[in-house]
C-alpha cells in the first residue's frame, strides 16, 4: 500500500510539473490542455477515461482554450467535477440547431449530461449557431448536477433542464437567450444568477410534471435586457402544471405588468404554478399580474429552502455554498 501511495504522489508531482497545476491534496486527477501539457487535449477524452460508476469523485481541470466539442457525459460516468482555469478563458463551443438536417431541438446541445453528480465550474458553454431557431447550449438529464460561475450562452432554448425528477443547482451563473431559454421538467434552483434577455419574449418554459412540487426556483437573481427589449414575460407553460417561482429577484421595467403568459392555452391557467415573492425593480409591480399567478407570503417564502426542494427521492445538498 505504501508503494502505491508513493507512486501516486510521484504521478501527481509529474502532472504538476508538466501542466503548471499545483500538486497536493487538491490536485486534479486529470488535466486537459489544448497545448498538449495535460493528459488529454479534449474534454471528451478526459471524461471517457474515467472509470464507469467510479465510487469516488474525479476532478478534471481544464486549462484555458476554445474547445470546439459536442461534449457528452454518459450515464455511466458519475460524480465528476470539471473545473475551468477561468470563466471566459475556457470555452466549450458548438453550433448545431434544430432545422439543421432535421435534427430537432433535443440533438442540438453543445454539452449533454446524462451522468449523476456532475459538477461544472468556472467555464463558458455556448451554442454559437446564432438566431436560427432552437439551439441548445446545455442539456442536463442527470440527477444532482451543479453549475457554479458558468456562462451559458445561446439564443432560443439555451438551457434544457431535462429529466423528470432530476435535481439541478446553479450558483452565480450568467445565462443568456431569446425565447424559452430556461425550459424543461427538472427541479432547478438558481441562486444569485444573471438572466440576460436578448429579445422580446419569454424567459422560462417549464414542463414540470404534476407529481413534482417544484420546477424552477430563482432566488436573488438579476434579470437584465439588451437595449431595445421592451416586452418580457417571466414564463409561459410548455406543459400543464408548469412550476416557476421568483424570490427576491431584481426585475427590469421591460417585464410586462401581467408577468406571465398562458401560451394561448386557457387550460394551462388552471394548473400552472407561478409565484413571486419580494422581487424588486421596475418590473416587480404586482398589481396587474395575471389572476392565475400568486404572491407568496413571507412565511411561505422562508420555507423555500434547498433542503425542502431537493428532498424527494433522497436528501441532497449541493456541494457549493447555498445562502438560504
Amino acid at each position: 500500500m505504501e508503494i502505491l501511495k508513493k507512486i501516486s504522489a510521484i504521478t501527481l508531482s509529474l502532472i504538476a510539473a508538466l501542466t503548471d497545476v499545483a500538486a497536493g491534496p487538491n490536485a486534479p486527477d486529470i488535466v486537459v490542455s489544448k497545448d498538449g501539457k495535460g493528459q488529454f487535449t479534449t474534454i471528451q477524452e478526459a471524461v471517457l477515461s474515467v472509470r464507469d460508476y467510479k465510487p469516488t469523485r474525479t476532478t478534471i481541470y481544464v486549462k484555458n482554450g476554445t474547445y470546439e466539442e459536442k461534449l457528452l457525459i454518459p450515464a455511466n460516468k458519475c460524480d465528476i467535477t470539471i473545473i475551468g482555469e477561468s470563466q471566459e478563458g475556457v470555452r466549450i463551443v458548438h453550433g448545431d440547431y434544430a432545422s439543421l438536417n432535421k435534427m430537432g431541438t433535443f440533438n442540438t446541445w453543445t454539452v449533454r449530461i446524462d451522468g449523476d453528480g456532475i459538477r461544472m465550474e468556472n467555464m463558458t458553454i455556448e451554442n454559437n449557431a446564432g438566431k436560427v431557431g432552437q439551439a441548445v447550449a446545455l442539456h442536463v438529464e442527470g440527477d444532482r448536477c451543479e453549475f457554479a460561475k458558468c456562462r451559458l450562452l445561446g439564443n432560443q432554448d439555451t438551457v434544457f433542464n431535462g429529466g423528470n425528477g432530476s435535481r439541478q443547482y446553479f450558483s452565480e451563473c450568467y445565462v443568456e437567450g431569446t425565447t424559452d431559454f430556461l425550459f424543461g421538467p427538472a427541479t432547478v434552483v438558481m441562486d444569485d444568477c444573471e438572466i440576460h434577455c436578448k429579445a422580446d419574449s419569454y424567459i422560462t418554459a417549464a414542463s414540470t410534471p404534476k407529481e413534482s412540487k417544484w420546477g424552477y426556483v430563482l432566488r436573488r437573481c438579476k434579470v437584465t435586457a439588451e437595449a431595445g427589449v421592451k416586452k418580457l414575460y417571466l414564463g409561459r407553460p410548455w406543459r400543464e402544471y408548469a412550476s416557476v417561482t421568483w424570490i427576491e429577484c431584481e426585475l427590469p421595467g421591460c417585464i410586462v405588468p401581467e408577468g406571465w403568459h398562458n401560451w394561448g392555452r386557457t387550460e394551462n391557467e388552471a394548473t400552472s404554478r407561478y409565484a413571486e415573492y419580494g422581487c424588486t425593480g421596475a418590473g416587480a409591480e404586482t398589481g396587474k399580474r395575471v389572476k392565475w399567478s400568486r404572491q407568496m407570503t413571507k412565511n411561505e417564502a422562508e420555507l423555500v429552502t434547498a433542503e425542502r426542494i431537493y428532498k424527494v427521492k433522497s436528501s441532497w445538498e449541493p456541494g457549493y455554498n447555498i445562502n438560504e
